[in-house]
């Protein structure tokens, strides 16, 4: 009968002795963490900088948006004000014409009328029939149509001249023409006035 020591066999594999970790597994491994730790942080930086980039581009939104709606407001703010000071401008002129004037009040009303946009009047002097007109424009077209209008009125007799006009920069509202207008007022309450047709004979009643 054969036995076997099962014993034996038992404590000689715990006494047999465990591999040691050599230095270039621990070199190893200490890389790979490091390797592994820089990822993670490269990682970690990467995400914060989108998030960052992320909001910094909302935030830009936000302001471009605010931006255009002030840029909209402010316009209609400018043109409110140029429109306010145009009107005013014609109310003053009207009244100092008014307290010396020698034609009807008529010539000045349909002068005021005369006044396109984005033209301002300056002065207005007279001397017998002859007026002198200086003011500025920051468009020759408005400076053409005002020239029309008053030509187109019956208070003032053909042409209406431009005599001077010169343009000067402006840093803000761009460049600025300042011209000098001539014309000749048509006094219509002096003119002749229209003969009165004869009425027909009554007949005599029956």
């Amino acid at each position: 009968m054969i036995r076997i020591n099962l014993l034996a066999v038992e404590r000689a594999a715990k006494k047999a002795p465990r591999a040691a970790i050599t230095p270039g597994q621990r070199v190893t491994m200490g890389a790979t963490l490091i390797l592994l730790v820089t990822v993670l942080g490269i990682g970690w930086w990467f995400w914060s900088l989108r998030t960052e980039s992320a909001r910094l581009d909302e935030e830009i939104g936000r302001a471009e948006v605010e931006t255009q709606q002030l840029r909209s407001v402010l316009a209609q703010v400018q043109k409110f004000e140029t429109r306010k000071a145009q009107l005013q401008q014609r109310v003053t002129l009207i009244e100092q014409l008014r307290k010396g004037q020698s034609g009807p009040v008529h010539l000045l009303d349909e002068v005021s009328r005369s006044v396109p946009d984005r033209l301002w009047l300056i002065t207005m002097t007279q001397a017998a029939d002859a007026f002198t007109i200086e003011g500025q424009t920051t468009s020759l077209t408005s400076l053409s149509d005002f020239v029309s209008n008053l030509e187109s009125s019956t208070w003032f007799k053909r042409p209406v001249e431009i005599v001077d006009s010169t343009v000067a920069p402006n840093a803000q509202t761009g460049d600025v023409v300042r011209f000098t207008i001539r014309a000749t007022f048509n006094n219509q309450e002096l003119g002749p006035k229209p003969p009165v047709a004869a009425r027909p004979p009554v007949p005599p009643a029956r």
